[in-house]
């Protein structure tokens, strides 16, 4: 999924006033976490590269989690929205949504990348 294509899913899923920056803002902010909580901790994950996104960057950049998980930026914006609307009983159920895909997508991850070995020392 590309972040056209996310912004225009949840626009028609869940109309709102949020303009298409802010919502580049948020999925910046949810691959900064995939980056750093999930690619980051495992082999190759500094071959990824991600410097986040901006009103710059083109609409047709893919975003990093792939199919069939990257149902979780639909998730993810629908919380966005739900909490900047103050909608707090509707993002709690959103944001448990979102939590489901996004522990799924990290368990594949960790089935299928090999975490970076810790080194520990001893004092």
């Amino acid at each position: 999924m590309n972040i056209i294509e996310a912004i225009t899913h949840i626009d028609a899923l869940k109309p709102n006033g949020y303009s298409q920056d802010e919502k580049i803002r948020w999925l910046s902010n949810l691959d900064g976490i995939v980056k750093s909580e999930i690619i980051d901790t495992h082999e190759g994950g500094d071959e990824v590269a991600f410097t986040g996104y901006n009103e710059t960057t083109p609409p047709t950049q893919e975003l990093l989690v792939p199919h069939p998980y990257d149902d979780v930026y639909i998730k993810w914006l629908e919380a966005q929205i739900n909490y900047s609307n103050g909608e707090y009983g509707k993002y709690n159920n959103s944001i448990t949504m979102y939590n489901t895909v996004f522990t799924a997508y990290a368990k594949y991850y960790n089935r299928t990348h090999k975490p970076i070995s810790k080194k520990f020392t001893h004092f």
